[in-house]
């Protein structure tokens, strides 16, 4: 059975806001369940390694090393024309950035374009069997202006 661990609340916000420029629970505008790029986290105009942390909601262990998928979609904002790149980590046990947790798998992205782009990475067996704890599961998001 298909299980997906969405967005639950804010871990780290580091000059990330809300589609509309807000700052209050911006988690809620990325954990649907379909797509919907009317809502969306961005980081500033040009970033310096801006991080976003959300936890996700705990899943069950699926008792398998395949199928762990990480679903997302970023672009940017063709206003700034800057190359920015975009770097999406899962964690295991994050707390903040001086206690950033386990990393188990990760993606980069450079010079993103401004047509949103759906991103995914699948874990490998090694890093899905990595994971202890699915109640303890971060995305970490990191926007880079180079």
């Amino acid at each position: 059975m298909a299980q997906f661990g969405r967005p639950s609340t804010d871990t780290t916000r580091d000059n990330w806001e809300e589609d509309d420029g807000t700052t209050t629970d911006i988690f809620d505008q990325i954990d649907e369940a379909v797509s919907d790029d009317a809502d969306y986290i961005r980081t500033v105009l040009t970033p310096t390694s801006d991080v976003y942390v959300t936890k996700l909601t705990s899943v069950e262990d699926p008792i398998s090393s395949v199928n762990h998928i990480v679903r997302y979609r970023y672009g940017k904002s063709a206003a700034g024309g800057d190359q920015i790149d975009l770097v999406v980590q899962l964690r295991q046990g994050y707390v903040n950035e001086g206690t950033p947790g386990t990393l188990i798998a990760s993606a980069t992205h450079t010079n993103i374009g401004v047509a949103w782009i759906a991103g995914t990475f699948t874990l490998s067996g090694a890093e899905a069997d990595s994971i202890t704890n699915y109640a303890d599961l971060f995305l970490r998001f990191v926007g880079n202006k180079v």
